[in-house]
């Protein structure tokens, strides 16, 4: 092959946003080293919906939040949006998380005395340049998309869960960052709800170009992703899925 073609065909391959090579997590247990899991590869690439499943007690929210860079790997290698995450110290990671990542949780964690719009705006609050005018433009747009503009008054109390995990989701999209992680998205809610926030999570996912990588016990919800890991027995395995062929 020339050089002119291997350039072409170099320029055309996916990027990985996310590149974790031997990643290794242990943990003290009674002074003794327990092995969660050991010499995972994975490779994630940008626009990817991921789902990430495992027998409970498995280490899938150990992963993802070391995915999410808010742990560290006993060992390994992970890249994230192009930086060398095992390489930095809280501090840096803390800026990768404040500039690529949102994050949306089972339990919700909106700030009770805050209404809704309040709530999505928070993450605004803590970057360098906050504007106000700009930063509420931003939420009354993200609630409407997740169809709680007339709700964006309201606090957290008087706000069902799944209007809750909606407002979590406009959150965590708020800094337009490049990777979603979902931990358990819809573990606290009933299942019509829960199939509403799949679709709401999968639309936006498409419709603002970014990557969704979860945590779920749900293996339907796992099959609509374009790619579904398992962590078993420390190691992981990937499946295909109903949606493998549209990646």
């Amino acid at each position: 092959m020339s050089k002119i073609q291997q350039d072409s065909t170099s320029s055309i391959m996916p990027q990985a946003i996310i590149s974790a090579q031997q990643l290794t997590q242990s943990i003290q247990l009674n002074n003794k080293a327990l092995t969660i899991f050991a010499d995972l590869n994975l490779q994630i690439y940008a626009g990817e919906q991921v789902a990430i499943t495992g027998r409970s007690g498995s280490g899938k929210s150990t992963l993802l939040g070391i995915l999410a860079t808010l742990d560290e790997a006993s060992a390994g290698q992970l890249y994230v949006c192009g930086q060398a995450v095992h390489e930095l110290n809280e501090e840096q990671r803390a800026l990768v998380r404040l500039q690529h990542i949102g994050f949306v949780f089972q339990s919700f964690q909106l700030l009770p005395h805050l209404s809704a719009l309040e709530n999505v705006m928070l993450p605004l609050r803590i970057q360098a340049h906050f504007n106000y005018a700009d930063a509420e433009k931003r939420a009354l747009n993200l609630l409407q998309k997740v169809g709680l503009e007339r709700q964006s008054s309201q606090t957290p109390k008087v706000l069902s869960g799944g209007e809750q995990q909606r407002v979590a989701i406009a959150r965590a999209l708020i800094t337009e960052p490049k990777i979603v992680f979902a931990d358990e998205p819809t573990g606290n809610l009933d299942g019509h709800t829960a199939e509403d926030i799949e679709q709401l999570l999968f639309q936006l996912n498409k419709e603002l170009g970014t990557t969704l990588v979860l945590v779920t016990h749900d293996l339907q919800l796992a099959a609509q992703c374009q790619r579904h890991f398992e962590l078993r027995d420390g190691q992981i395995i990937e499946h295909s899925t109903q949606n493998e062929a549209s990646i």
